[in-house]
Formats: structure tokens, sequence, C-alpha cells
């Protein structure tokens, strides 16, 4: 059984830093020779070299198929060791996990608890150690020793520089809020790392909803907040303090409601999940009909014909879209994703969605495939887990800044 700790300590000289890099690409997802050479920027001689090796070590499996040859997938042979992705929402955390020996196709439930980061810390953490606990269990390991990494995906802008909540830090979460450290102390490991979960579901969209390996990647979540995750190449754009992306704070209406960000009139405030349902129960107040208290209830009436929460949903997708326009202008994209809770209604939100890029971005500019995550509500945790074993990849980055 491979004991991938053994692995994964700080590597020296290029032929190491490459056989460790080709190794975590592998870690992260079963791959043909020609896929990790593109995923890790290696030559194909060079990767089908350490692949060789690796394999007549008994590290890696070379499952052939038909054809034999290139088109033959690369995954690791028999291991215990097991990454995590935990996803705290404002009003719900869910955790997935999988053992690094199995494909991401092999899929377990994971866990979920309807706490999340407006509860508290103090109260989500007990939840979120059970929900570790459990889906670990699920995919074979029964020990903390078994986890190698963990990675968690927030709903708020995440410094590069610090791997903290950039300043000023916004509700629900205080400056004094130390997550990764008591996340370590909680589980028992080393290994956690932290970003904001819009990035990461465009991390988890590019890495497991795509095999095309498309250059520019946008991932917009649209929950309690709004914001969009953008991969170029193979690489997360944070920006220099981790605020690259925040789409849910461009100002759609300089008279509009103020922003919990101090703004006035951001795109957060006329579609965010908040939004949507005041505006549902603002048009129904005095009726006799029960009120919608969610996002979810508003979507399922729309479902069911209501004809106010059709006319605001499709309005979201038409806000969504016009500030859309602004990113395809700037970025020219291949691929925008819907995800979040209103990934729920893309029947109703895609069409005018695109009603509007295609009205308000230069011709060409939108010319990209617009379509609902494939990976569904677990999307922002699979990129969590994907972050936790990307953080081992640092010898290359020390190595260049020593040049």
């Amino acid at each position: 059984m491979v004991q991938l700790r053994d692995h994964l300590g700080p590597a020296v000289g290029v032929k190491q830093i490459n056989r460790k890099r080709v190794l975590l690409a592998v870690m992260i997802k079963a791959d043909t020779q020609a896929g990790l050479s593109r995923r890790t920027s290696l030559s194909g001689g060079t990767v089908s070299a350490i692949v060789r090796e690796m394999a007549s070590e008994g590290t890696l499996l070379v499952e052939r198929n038909e054809n034999g040859g290139r088109g033959s997938l690369v995954r690791l042979c028999r291991t215990s060791s097991v990454a995590v992705g935990v996803h705290i929402g404002f009003n719900h955390t869910r955790v997935v996990a999988r053992r690094l020996d199995q494909g991401f196709d092999d899929l377990h439930p994971g866990a979920s608890s309807e706490k999340g980061a407006n509860s508290g810390l103090e109260r989500v953490l007990p939840d979120i150690r059970r929900m570790v606990d459990e889906a670990v269990r699920q995919v074979g390991g029964g020990r903390e020793s078994d986890i190698i990494s963990l990675g968690v995906a927030v709903p708020r802008m995440i410094d590069p520089r610090t791997g903290g909540f950039t300043t000023p830090v916004l509700p629900p979460w205080h400056a004094n809020d130390d997550l990764v450290g008591r996340l370590r102390k909680t589980l028992g490991l080393t290994t956690v790392v932290l970003d904001n979960d819009a990035n990461l579901g465009a991390l988890a969209e590019q890495t497991f909803g795509t095999d095309e390996g498309l250059e520019t990647v946008v991932y917009v979540k649209v929950s309690t907040g709004v914001g969009a995750g953008l991969i170029i190449g193979n690489s997360m754009v944070r920006g220099h303090r981790g605020m690259a992306g925040e789409i849910g704070h461009s100002v759609m209406d300089p008279r509009g409601a103020v922003c919990r960000c101090g703004g006035r009139g951001c795109l957060e405030t006329i579609i965010g999940a908040d939004s949507l349902v005041r505006q549902v129960r603002d048009a129904l107040t005095g009726s006799s009909v029960d009120l919608p208290d969610s996002l979810r209830s508003v979507i399922d009436r729309a479902h069911a014909n209501d004809v106010v929460c059709v006319r605001v949903l499709e309005d979201a997708g038409r806000h969504l879209g016009q500030a859309l326009a602004q990113v395809c202008n700037m970025l020219n994209p291949n691929l925008i994703v819907l995800g979040g809770r209103l990934e729920a209604a893309s029947d109703l939100v895609l069409g005018p969605c695109e009603e509007s890029l295609l009205r308000y971005s230069l011709r060409g500019a939108a010319d990209a495939v617009l379509r609902k995550s494939s990976l569904g509500q677990l999307t922002e945790a699979h990129g969590a887990l994907v972050l936790g074993l990307r953080s081992y990849d640092r010898d290359g980055e020390a190595q260049a800044a020593a040049v």
C-alpha cells in the first residue's frame, strides 16, 4: 500500500520537483499521460519517464485501454490516504472526502449541516469535526492519520499573501477569527488551507467539469452572496489582495440599497438570496398566500408556475448577464458556470442571462459556453479538496524564487 506522506516532503532539484508535480496531478485526478503533461506543463517525454519509474516502484498504476499507449489512464496504486474538502457557507456547511486511489467519479455523499458561518465559529467547529469523521469513514479511511490535506472554502475574500481574511473583514467573520488555526487544532492536522468559495468553485469546474483544458473559466456563485472565481491557464486569479472576481460588489444602481460592504446598489443587493426572497415577499404582501422564507422556496414556487417568482428569477438572470458582460469584455472566457443556490433555477436564469450577455458585451466577447455547475451543491467543497492537495506543490515556486 502506497504511503503518500513519504512522497510529499520538500523536493530538491528539478527531477524531484517534476516527479512530485506529476504525483500530485494524479492524486487530484487520474488522467492520461497527455492530460498530465497539459496539467503539469511538463513535456510528454518527461511525464512518460516519471510514470514508468513510479509504476515500476508500485506507486502509480497504468490502466491500459483497448488500444494501449497514449490513452491509458494513470492512477494511484492502493492507498489509505484521504483528502478532504470543506465548504462553510453563510447558512450551511458541506464536507467531501476522497481516498486518493479512487476516481473522482467514485462519488460518496459526504456530510452536511444547516449551520454555517452565520451561526458563529464556535458552533460550527464541532459540526465540522463530526462531518469530517463521517466523510472519511464513507471512503474507507478510519484514522486522523489517513487525512493528508484539508482545504476550506469560505464566502469571503482571502488574502493570498497571508492565507487569512482580507481586511476589512466583512460579516459574519471577525478580524480575530483564525479559522485555519482553529481547524488545525480541532482536527489535529497540519495541512489546512483556505480560499474564497467562488475561486474554489472555478477550480473544481476546471479540474473535474471538463477534460478539454480550457484556458479561461469563470465560475459565478449566487447564494446569500455573489462572487466569481477566475481560472486562467491552470492558475486561480486571486488579485493582489484576494479581491479579484468580486462581481457581487459591482455597482448596478448608484441609488440602490446599501450593501454590507458599505457600497450602494451592488449586484449582491439585487440578486443575492435575501434580496430575491424580499422581492417576492414585497410583491405578495397583503395576499392570502404564504410568503416564501428562502431562495429554495422561491425556486420551488417558480417551478410550480408562480408568476411572481418566475419574474424575479428571470430578472435576476438579466442583471447577472449585464454584470458578466463586463467580465466577458475583459477576459473573453471559454466557459461560464452558474453555481450556488441559484443553480437550482438555471432553467429560468440562464436564458435571460445569455440575452443580457449578448446585449451588453462586445460582439464576440461573450461566445463562451454558459451552463450550470456539473458538480451541483458540492462544487466548492470539491474545489477545496483540490486546493488542499495543491498546497503541497510549493517546491517549484521556492526554486524559482531562489534563482
